[in-house]
């Protein structure tokens, strides 16, 4: 192998590895969602998993909330919220970082045009979740649907990609095909205005539908401008 190809794979595992062991900066997240997406507030949470090195052996415990995340959000509970968002680092804090805020700020811009009103839930930032720990996280707050923010598994090329998963009627025990999921969504990827436009018409289907997951179709249109369309990742 020459060396040049040696070298670059070399330094994208390794950058692959950084991404998974990477720790959230939960602060600095806070304070950019506060100041670009106007979320002032936000629960930080955390899976069952006591360390890093737990959370990766048990995928099971990062899909449930320890003792005190889930008594935080029993007196939040309230049934006519539409939509609860959770942003979890995953196995890339480095996703989370770079597009989550970037990609809500998208999000939020097609939800107040909306001429439908959406009543959001509390967001809730969670260290070392799975996707399945929204169900939980849903349910206790009341909302309709859940939308999960995650850092997806880094591949050699991509240790920045982040996954949209989006359920209707979120309880604990669903199961993936209950769920909507959008992924690569990163600049390289699948950019955050068509994320967002996906986004939001999964989103208005849930909930004229009450259904998610693959009894829900990707109906969307495709861009009018063929060159501006980022490269088709939509997943069921």
């Amino acid at each position: 192998m020459p060396t040049d190809a040696q070298l670059a794979f070399q330094l994208a595992h390794a950058g692959a590895r950084d991404a998974v062991h990477r720790q959230l900066d939960v602060a600095a997240l806070q304070k950019v969602l506060s100041r670009d997406v106007n979320m002032a507030q936000t629960l930080v949470l955390h899976c069952a998993a006591d360390s890093c090195e737990r959370y990766l052996q048990r995928p099971d415990l990062g899909r449930r909330l320890d003792d005190a995340s889930r008594q935080a959000l029993t007196h939040l509970h309230r049934p006519e919220y539409d939509l609860a968002c959770v942003i979890a680092d995953g196995l890339s804090a480095l996703a989370i970082e770079k597009n989550a805020a970037p990609m809500l700020q998208s999000l939020m811009l097609r939800l107040e045009r909306d001429p439908d009103a959406w009543s959001l839930a509390p967001s809730a930032i969670v260290r070392q979740g799975r996707v399945a720990l929204g169900d939980e996280v849903g349910q206790l707050l009341g909302a309709k649907m859940v939308l999960v923010l995650i850092g997806e598994r880094p591949g050699l090329s991509s240790p920045d990609s982040m996954g949209l998963y989006l359920t209707w009627a979120p309880q604990v025990g669903l199961t993936d095909q209950r769920r909507n999921c959008i992924s690569n969504v990163r600049p390289a990827g699948l950019g955050y205005d068509e994320a967002a436009r996906k986004l939001h018409y999964l989103m208005s289907q849930a909930r004229q539908r009450q259904l998610s997951g693959v009894a829900l179709k990707d109906e969307t249109p495709a861009p009018a401008d063929p060159q501006q369309a980022s490269p088709a990742r939509f997943l069921l």
